[in-house]
């Protein structure tokens, strides 16, 4: 349950983390702080969904596609957090590609980065 937890944790972290840098790197990209949460949730929800579809289909039908899933079910899950959250707005079709390509960069990063940085904190407690 624990275990669990902390992976919630980690990809609601990463998410926060990967939609931040892209309103501080991609112009047409606006966050709003009281939507913030909710756009985070939404998009973390939607990837967690939407990645596993997408690998299947992709496995299924596309397997030329399959390097491309990550950045497929990024735009899918960023496209999901704007349309039903006020928390993040993309504007403009550059926008929309740097973005996908920020937040999954960046979101792969920190899920690798954030589970060696709670556990170095859980160890430095034990």
């Amino acid at each position: 349950m624990i275990r669990f937890l902390l992976r919630i944790a980690v990809f609601l972290g990463s998410s926060a983390i990967g939609l931040l840098a892209a309103s501080w790197l991609v112009s047409g990209v606006t966050l709003r702080p009281l939507g913030f949460i909710t756009a985070v949730v939404i998009f973390t929800v939607a990837q967690g969904i939407l990645s596993p579809f997408f690998l299947k289909m992709a496995s299924r039908y596309a397997s030329a596609f399959l390097g491309g899933i990550g950045l497929v079910s990024t735009f899918a899950a960023l496209f999901l957090a704007s349309l039903f959250s006020s928390g993040i707005s993309i504007r403009g079709i550059g926008s929309w590609v740097a973005a996908t390509v920020v937040v999954w960069l960046v979101t792969a990063i920190a899920t690798l980065i954030l589970p060696a940085l709670v556990l170095k904190k859980k160890a430095a407690t034990s």
